[in-house]
């Protein structure tokens, strides 16, 4: 195995290792503080990230208002609070060693005001900002108007080039590294597009080189690029290290610093990840974002798989297409649909999915009764955790509307992650891993249920295991 050495990047030197933002409240200053103090990059996540009390204790994100966009300000108010929280107490705990970065989503909702509000309060704690799910062409702006480096998480060279000509190339000083994220490996939201096909993972050296030539024809040479996804031995990455072809390189570990005495998330996930097999991380599209993306298949998964496959075309009124009523609910309402699709319809009715809800495509889902009730609670609760949210038709704009129906085949992401990040049930909620988490099972590392510091995780991984 070669010698992994420090590199320099932003501003600071530092181990080649970045821990990778998870939110909702999992990627904590508990965790990030211990990452930096190794020696590398902690990340802190600014999404709904949690705030303290006096006693300590965490304060729950209840909203009171009336209106989304009164509950919207309220959740801007609440990451702002738990952002500069967690960057305090990372920063405490990093004991001013290797470097702390925050995390936050493009295309969550009040993005720039929490980006600003964090930043404002805590200058000269944060070295940079990771920023990915979406198109951040704001965040160099923003970023550098406080000194900070800003590190854009895309996943295609193409899309690097987008941000670099319209808005990068204005601040490059303050360029600190490009995150590579594999669409088909990393956890959480993948950036995976229309010419892409999910089914089919591709090679990351060459989409990593092709991004590497783009950087070098804008002077970028020098600039890292971090390996995101997928990676759980550097011993695997080993040609990557020292090559002169792709230039300095970097490594982003998401998954694996779940598992550490400091990890925030409960007893019963910790629990949960040494028994993941292969193939048990499904690449999904139910996100309200309208992203692909990673997660363990539990109860929650399957039973939005389910939900969709309960599912008709049909018209309000008869046409060719659609000649035959059928009438659902508890209000004998009436719709019109094929014999094919009524005759399904009538059947997952006699199981009990009796209640049919119309979705943005001129389909028809069918649930029961108290699957009904939990998604229309929902989507009225609705605090606009999003910039726009497929399942709620919130949007960030002046009418607070994406203009289309509410999607019932989605869910309410604040509200599961909320859950689970809290102690919530494991297998009824959204568990984002990236599709290496197997390997908690192989690792000799995790024998016998040890679970390590996080000091000894970043030890562990610099010796390529």
């Amino acid at each position: 195995m070669k010698k992994i050495n420090s590199i320099k990047v932003g501003g600071r030197e530092v181990l080649p290792l970045i821990e990778g933002g998870k939110g909702i409240a999992v990627s904590s200053g508990a965790s990030s503080g211990p990452w930096a103090k190794a020696g590398g990059i902690g990340t802190v996540s600014a999404v709904n990230a949690d705030h303290y009390d006096e006693d300590g204790n965490i304060i729950p994100q209840v909203y009171q208002g009336k209106t989304r966009r009164e509950r919207h300000e309220e959740l801007i108010q609440y990451g702002i609070q738990g952002g500069v929280t967690q960057v305090q107490k990372a920063h405490e705990l990093s004991n001013g060693e290797g470097a702390l970065n925050i995390n936050v989503l493009w295309e969550m909702g009040g993005s720039e005001s929490i980006l600003h509000g964090v930043l404002d309060k805590t200058r000269g704690m944060v070295n940079g900002v990771t920023c990915g799910a979406g198109m951040p062409y704001r965040l160099a702006e923003i970023a550098s108007s406080y000194g900070v480096y800003y590190y854009p998480i895309i996943s295609s060279a193409r899309a690097f080039g987008a941000l670099w000509k319209r808005a990068y190339q204005k601040c490059a000083d303050y360029l600190g590294a490009v995150v590579y994220e594999d669409p088909w490996l990393a956890g959480g939201h993948n950036g995976l597009s229309n010419k892409e096909d999910p089914l089919k993972p591709q090679d990351p050296y060459p989409r990593v080189l092709e991004l590497r030539k783009m950087m070098r024809k804008f002077g970028l040479g020098e600039t890292p690029i971090v390996m995101a996804g997928g990676v759980w031995y550097l011993r695997d990455w080993e040609d990557w290290i020292d090559n002169e072809e792709l230039g300095p390189i970097m490594f982003q570990f998401g998954t694996r610093p779940l598992l550490t005495k400091e990890s925030p998330i409960s007893e019963s996930w910790k629990d949960k990840l040494p028994t993941l097999k292969p193939g048990e991380v499904k690449l999904h599209r139910f996100s309200p974002t309208g992203f692909f993306s990673s997660a363990v298949e539990n109860s929650f998964l399957k039973e939005l798989y389910e939900r969709s496959k309960r599912q008709i075309s049909f018209s309000t009124k008869q046409t060719d297409e659609h000649s035959e009523p059928l009438s659902y609910g508890e209000r004998a309402r009436t719709i019109f649909t094929s014999l094919a699709e009524k005759v399904k319809a009538e059947g997952w009715m006699r199981l009990g999915f009796t209640e049919g809800l119309k979705t943005p495509d001129e389909t028809m889902v069918f649930v029961d009764a108290e699957k009904r009730d939990d998604i229309r609670k929902d989507q009225v609760d609705c605090m606009g955790c999003l910039s726009m949210c497929g399942f709620s038709n919130w949007a960030d704009n002046e009418k607070n509307s994406s203009g289309r129906k509410a999607d019932p085949r989605s869910f309410c992401i604040q509200k599961t992650l909320m859950d689970i990040a809290h102690g919530g049930d494991i297998d009824n909620n959204l568990m984002f891993a990236g599709h290496s988490a197997f390997n908690f099972a192989k690792d000799p590392f995790y024998s016998n249920g040890f679970v390590p510091t996080v000091k000894q995780l970043v030890d562990r991984i610099m010796t390529g295991d």
